[in-house]
């Protein structure tokens, strides 16, 4: 069956190659049939997966344009979002997805399967018990900040090769001022708004913060 790619994504990323076209153009379908079997996303969004899933997981794109080689881990990854659509759009990129309920790294790794990805693992575990280095540690809709990097903070890579050092990427919402304090001096947030129009995005943002400039005390239990 011949598969047409969504509107929108065509129109934010025009450059897409035909590989890429077919294999975003997969995703809401396996995502609807995957989701009737096993709810990963919710029955109300999944009528709207491309705009609060597919382009909300492709923003980091927009953020930053990752080197060949590097290695991305995607850390309560649920069914596989972020991760799986910029697996996509970064073919040279490796992508380790991880989440700790075994039932959606099943949906992820089928839907990495269907989508012919080579760059993907999935792993079920606990973001405190992983090992290895990873150039950067992305979340969408992941915990409390402070509480996500003392998780993950083992995890961090320090040798920059990217146009950004090596760091935290979370897709994050709503009002962050107080969640972010302790990061202020090197976080850097970016309004998906500018980006994509769609009034969803009016209050969704990228939030980066490079592991250098995180200081050692605003991760301690007592922020949380």
């Amino acid at each position: 069956m011949k598969r047409h790619l969504t509107t929108l994504t065509e129109k934010y990323f025009p450059s897409l190659t035909t590989l890429q076209r077919n294999q975003f153009s997969l995703l809401p379908e396996v995502y609807r049939e995957w989701n009737n079997k096993i709810n990963v996303v919710s029955r109300k969004d999944i009528d709207n997966f491309e705009v609060n899933h597919l382009l909300h997981s492709l923003a980091v794109a927009r953020f930053i344009r990752f080197a060949p080689g590097t290695s991305v881990i995607d850390v309560g990854t649920g069914g596989g979002l972020p991760g799986i659509p910029l697996a996509i759009f970064f073919p040279d990129v490796k992508f380790t997805l991880v989440d700790s309920i075994a039932k959606k790294i099943r949906v992820a790794s089928a839907v990495a399967t269907e989508a012919g990805l080579n760059n993907v693992t999935t792993v079920t575990a606990r973001a405190e018990s992983l090992s290895g280095q990873y150039d950067f540690i992305i979340g969408r809709a992941v915990t409390e900040t402070a509480q996500f990097i003392r998780l993950t903070r083992h995890l961090a890579s320090r040798k920059s090769f990217n146009e950004k050092k090596n760091g935290y990427i979370l897709l994050k919402g709503g009002d962050l001022e107080k969640e972010l304090r302790p990061f202020l001096k090197s976080v850097e947030i970016a309004e998906i708004s500018k980006w994509f129009e769609e009034p969803w995005f009016g209050t969704k943002k990228v939030v980066y913060m490079p592991f250098s400039g995180i200081p050692l005390g605003s991760c301690s239990r007592s922020t949380s």
